[in-house]
């Protein structure tokens, strides 16, 4: 069914009442087509804006329980507290309404690097207004501002004994206007000890490690360094074609990002900090 709130229209399975969100401001978008049970709502009251997570609606996407959606954002409120980070939006609140749950963060002008929703493969790579066409079309200079930006956040989430979990490109926001990069949508960031139970985790396979797809796998700081150097295929290769052909920056930076997705996870950097270290001096030997 389609319903309205503030005259902007989005699609549920069911009825719900969305008064609550009054409060909050006036609504001006709505992100109706998640697969995770969230249904999210942009609100502005003056000059300021926010975003509103919101789980307990049956989503159109979502083949799950309502309440299942609920316990993982109500579970995710600590982890935002724990990585508070200048790349990562703000959470500003947090309350249950009725038998949901909402999380309110700071808004972030910025735009998703993988908008399936409205850029569905193939256009996320041939549309012209797709933001991660427009993304790969900045300067290598410009992309390596933003990936520094990921990086140093997930040293921060290590340093912090977490693991990314379920980090892709549709977790990076950039603001074209700014070229400012913020990091979201980090529910399934846990705390070490984390092994595999579900054989695939959560994830887009373009950044998964092999032990991300392996039952009673350790997942710790080496599967983040395999996950951040797909991120670095992502935004300046080829993707999942590792190639140097596709590649768009230097030799000595391939060489650390294959470096980081090496299938033998003891052939890996130990940690996201010491991928970080050299990847910086790869990028410095790169302008001297």
């Amino acid at each position: 069914m389609t319903m309205k709130v503030n005259g902007v229209g989005f699609r549920l399975k069911e009825y719900q009442n969305f008064e609550w969100l009054q409060a909050l401001g006036k609504v001006f978008c709505v992100f109706d087509e998640q697969d995770s049970g969230n249904l999210s709502f942009g609100t502005q009251e003056g000059r300021s804006r926010l975003f509103v997570k919101y789980a307990g609606a049956k989503t159109i996407n979502y083949s799950g329980h309502p309440e299942d959606a609920v316990a993982r954002l109500r579970d995710a409120i600590p982890v935002y507290q724990d990585l508070k980070h200048f790349s990562l939006i703000n959470l500003v609140n947090h309350f249950e309404v009725g038998k949901g749950y909402a999380a309110v963060f700071e808004w972030f002008d910025g735009e998703c690097l993988h908008p399936h929703w409205s850029f569905p493969p193939p256009q996320k790579y041939t549309h012209p207004d797709s933001p991660y066409l427009r993304f790969r079309q900045l300067s290598v200079e410009l992309r390596l501002t933003s990936l520094d930006a990921i990086f140093q956040f997930h040293v921060y989430v290590e340093a912090m004994n977490y693991v990314a979990i379920d980090f892709y490109d549709g977790s990076v926001l950039y603001d074209f206007s700014t070229d400012s990069t913020k990091i979201c949508d980090i529910d399934c960031y846990q705390q070490k000890p984390v092994s595999n139970t579900m054989g695939k985790l959560w994830g887009s396979s373009r950044f998964m490690s092999p032990e991300e797809f392996e039952m009673g796998a350790a997942i710790d700081e080496r599967t983040n360094v395999f996950n951040m150097g797909a991120t670095a295929f992502v935004l300046l290769g080829g993707e999942s074609d590792r190639s140097l052909s596709k590649w768009e920056a230097s030799e000595a930076l391939y060489a650390v990002a294959l470096h980081a997705v090496d299938k033998d996870k003891t052939k890996r950097f130990s940690s996201v900090a010491e991928f970080h270290q050299a990847w910086r001096e790869a990028r410095y030997l790169d302008v001297v």
